[in-house]
Formats: C-alpha cells, sequence, structure tokens
C-alpha cells in the first residue's frame, strides 16, 4: 500500500522554526482581519443582522462535529497515514457534509420555528450551510499540510480567504443587504481557502473508500467527537436560548459582547496550554518539580491574566464608543460579565493540564461532567428570568442570564482548584495564593483608571490613557514587589535569557 510521501530534513530545528513563524504569522494576521472586519460591520449592520446570523451559528458548530467526526485529529495522531487514509477521510467528510447540508435545507422551517417562527432565517440558512461542503474539502488537505509541516500554504489561504471574505462582506453591508452580507462573506472565505489549498497543495484523492480504514480511526475520532460535542454544546446553548427566548436583537448584543471577549480570553488559553503541557509532561514522574512547576505556572498565568481582564473591565466603555460609537451600549455589561467568566475559564484550563499531563483520565471526565452539570444548574435557574427587559435596560434578562454562568464557572472553579492542588501535591491554599498578590495589584490598579473616565472624555484619548496609567502602575507594583515572574519576563524581552 503507497504510503503518502513526506519531506525529510536534516535540520529539523530549521523545519520547526518555520512551522513556528508561519503560525505566528496565521494567528497575527487572522486575527487582525478577524478584528478590522469586524469593527467595521458592526458599525454597518444593526443588532438584528447579527443576532440572526449568530442563531444560524449554534446549528453550524454542531453540524461542523458530525462532517469531520474527530477523524481529522485521528489522521494527525496517526504515524504514517497512506493514500488511502487520506482519500477516505476526505470521501466521509464531503459525504457527510451533503447529507447534513441536504437534511439542513429540508429542516431550514424548523429552525425558524426554533426562534420564533422567523422566517428570515430559511433562505440565509440555506446560503449559511454550504460553509460545509466547502469547508470539508478543506480538512484533509489542511491536515496533510500540518502533518508535513509545511504550514506557510495554510496561512497564506486563511489570509486571503479572510480579505477575500471581508469585501464581500463589507460590500454587501454598504449596498444594504443586511444579514445577508454576513452568510456571503462566511460562503466567499470557505471558498477562497479551499481553492487555494486544492490549487497549491499538489496532493489529490484516489477514487477509493476504505470501510476498514475509516474503522481504524474509530476510536480516537469518536473520542474526541464526543469531547467536542460537550464542549460545543456548552458554548453555543446560550446563544440558542437567548434567540428562543428573547429575539434577534438581544442575541446580536449578545453575539457581539460574547465574540470580542473570547478573542482575547481564548488565544490566551491556547497559549498557555502549548507552552505548559510539554513541560509539566516531563515532569509527571517527579513529585517535587511538578509541584514547583505547577507554582510557577500559576504564577506566571495569574501576572497575565489579571491585568489583561480588570483593564479590559475598566476600559470596555471608551472602547466600545471608540470602536462602535454608542451602538452597541446594550453589550458592553455583558462584554464585562463575559470577560469575568474568562477568567474562571482560563483558571480552569490550566488545572485541566494538571491532570492531563498526568495521564488521570478519569479525573478529566469528571471535572468536564462537574462544569456542564453545574452549567446546567445555572442555566435551570436563571431562564426563567432571561426575558425580562424595560424601556432603559433591554438586555436585563439576558445580563441575569450571564451572571448565572459566571457563577457557575466560579463555583467549578472551586471544585477544580481543589482536585488541580491535589494532582500537583500542594494545598488548595497555595494555589490562590499564587494568585492573590496579582489579583490584588490589578485592584489597585483598577482604580486610577476608573477616575480617569471622569476626567477625560473622548474615548479613544481616555482609552490611551487608561492603558498607559494600568500598565505602567501594574509594572511599577510588581517592580517593587520584586515579582520573579515579572524579572524573569523582562529578561527575556531584552534577552538575557
Amino acid at each position: 500500500m503507497k504510503r503518502d510521501s513526506e519531506p525529510r530534513s536534516d535540520d529539523m530545528k530549521l523545519r520547526v522554526a518555520r512551522t513556528l513563524k508561519w503560525n505566528v504569522v496565521d494567528k497575527v494576521s487572522t486575527q487582525v482581519l478577524y478584528a478590522v472586519t469586524g469593527i467595521i460591520l458592526a458599525r454597518l449592520l444593526s443588532q438584528a443582522d447579527f443576532g440572526l446570523v449568530g442563531a444560524l451559528l449554534v446549528f453550524q458548530a454542531f453540524a461542523s462535529l458530525f462532517v469531520d467526526s474527530g477523524f481529522s485529529y485521528a489522521l494527525i495522531q496517526r504515524k504514517a497515514p497512506t493514500q488511502e487514509d487520506y482519500s477516505t477521510v476526505l470521501w466521509f467528510n464531503v459525504g457527510m457534509a451533503v447529507a447534513i447540508y441536504l437534511l439542513l435545507w429540508v429542516g431550514a422551517p424548523l429552525i425558524a420555528w426554533c426562534y420564533q417562527g422567523d422566517e428570515r432565517l430559511i433562505p440565509l440558512s440555506r446560503v449559511m450551510f454550504l460553509t460545509f461542503i466547502l469547508n470539508a474539502t478543506a480538512i484533509v488537505q489542511t491536515n496533510r499540510l500540518m502533518k508535513r509541516m509545511e504550514v506557510k500554504m495554510i496561512a497564506v489561504s486563511n489570509s486571503l480567504g479572510l480579505a477575500v471574505g471581508a469585501l464581500v462582506g463589507i460590500w454587501l453591508a454598504m449596498t444594504g443587504y443586511g444579514a445577508w452580507a454576513i452568510v456571503w462573506q462566511s460562503v466567499a472565505l470557505s471558498g477562497t481557502k479551499s481553492a487555494v489549498l486544492w490549487l497549491t497543495g499538489g496532493w489529490r484523492p484516489s477514487w477509493r473508500f476504505s470501510w476498514p480504514a475509516l474503522k481504524s480511526f474509530g476510536r480516537v475520532g469518536m473520542g474526541v467527537m464526543g469531547s467536542s460535542a460537550l464542549n460545543t454544546l456548552f458554548q453555543n446553548i446560550y446563544s440558542f436560548f437567548i434567540g428562543n427566548r428573547v429575539g434577534m436583537v438581544a442575541l446580536g448584543y449578545y453575539t457581539q459582547a460574547d465574540k470580542w471577549s473570547k478573542m482575547g480570553i481564548s488565544s490566551l488559553s491556547a497559549i498557555l496550554t502549548s507552552s505548559f503541557l510539554p513541560v509539566l509532561s516531563q515532569y509527571q514522574d517527579d513529585r517535587e518539580r511538578f509541584a514547583s512547576s505547577t507554582a510557577k505556572m500559576n504564577r506566571s498565568t495569574a501576572y497575565l491574566l489579571f491585568p489583561a481582564v480588570g483593564m479590559l473591565v475598566v476600559m470596555a466603555t471608551p472602547i466600545f464608543h471608540a470602536l462602535f460609537g454608542e451602538k452597541w451600549d446594550a453589550s458592553i455589561a455583558l462584554f464585562q460579565l463575559l470577560l469575568l467568566r474568562g477568567i474562571f475559564t482560563v483558571l480552569s484550563g490550566l488545572y485541566t493540564n494538571y491532570i492531563l499531563s498526568k495521564g488521570r483520565s478519569r479525573l478529566l471526565v469528571v471535572s468536564e461532567l462537574l462544569r456542564d452539570g453545574v452549567a446546567v444548574v445555572a442555566i435551570v435557574l436563571t431562564l426563567p428570568y432571561i426575558s425580562l427587559s424595560s424601556p432603559s435596560d433591554f438586555t436585563e434578562g439576558v445580563r441575569i442570564f450571564v451572571v448565572g454562568q459566571v457563577v457557575a464557572s466560579a463555583v467549578a472553579w472551586v471544585a477544580l482548584l481543589f482536585i488541580g492542588a491535589r494532582i500537583a501535591g500542594r494545598s488548595a491554599w497555595e494555589f490562590c495564593f499564587d494568585n492573590i498578590p496579582y489579583l490584588a495589584e490589578t485592584l489597585v490598579v483598577m482604580l486610577p483608571m476608573t477616575l480617569l473616565a471622569g476626567i477625560i472624555e473622548n474615548p479613544w484619548l481616555l482609552m490611551a490613557a487608561q492603558g498607559l496609567v494600568g500598565i505602567g502602575l501594574y509594572w511599577l507594583l510588581n517592580r517593587m514587589g520584586g515579582s520573579k515572574v515579572q524579572a524573569d519576563m523582562m529578561a527575556y524581552i531584552k534577552g538575557k535569557l
């Protein structure tokens, strides 16, 4: 059986360096293009337009799980996938995408029924879900390049896709197409990315489909899919209930708050996971070094997390006013609450890494069920209030709903705190003490930043002043307190390490 040829190089470090370089380029360019496009569209489109697309994204997220079924992850995990393996997974992905698209095309009226019978969702969904098929054609091409550590064209395809999608979306928004601008932006992005990968990837599938090959990916693929399904459920269930109970305008406000709060939180969580997990795995059999490493990782995380979130909470109003005007003011409080929830999300994810590095799979399942169970309780308790509103506070009930999730995240964090501390061979109090100094410094920094809001009216000037004061004062407090974390980071920046 012919195996897909893989590039060979005598200098693995050079390959890794190139991979890292293009991953950084991909991340930076993607975030910049995504942010710029998001700001422009937020100014041009209405809250209801974003709410309509947010409603469709709930169904798109779940359907995407079944399109791939975790097999792309299994492909990357396999040491030497064959041509038959790649071809089989490609045809499976495309076949599932077409089947799911046809199912959702027929079921589009039911989607509208879920959201108070809003028939605008029917044509929007039938075009939006074309992205299933387009994305399915790109999965294997992307994974094959990742496997070969040739990620340059992945970065290029992402950037070109975002650029073309931005041009299409902005032009349609400016010409009055409303929610269709976001829908066709998504289709253009997916189509461009897939086209670039097929034109430059240098791989073509065989006209073969192997059930034994597909079954060989089943154990890993189904495991990944099961874990992803739970995660996807609790990432999107809030949008579903808001759209179902309150309507598209309220969902639009929530969608904007959720999108912008996740940009920083998700990036920080991904950085911590990729940076810390390999080190922890090396020390899993050395109790003392493992405990010492968790202390350093807790402090490093707290040093970055608390000031980042605290400063964004204080600066939320000038940020929204500077970027969007006063159009999205109802999103500001939701944005602040979701940032607070992000603190517990990042810390819980950090403790999960400690569990994962020890190979305690049962505890991972317990921790996931614990977080999901607490979230369900919070939903049950706050859902009756989700529709509350007043002329002066349109999103009062939605805010109560989100507060419930903040509390649920805090409760889950407490439980994971004890589990993580036990895994690390330390006490829960020691874990807390790793965080307390940086939390206290952040609270001190937030006070003068808040006072500046009563002095400076221009949002751009206020944002700049608050940022400079916050960063400067935080750095000074850590310098005076002799923070080892800050000293190490400054030394690294200066090239001393």
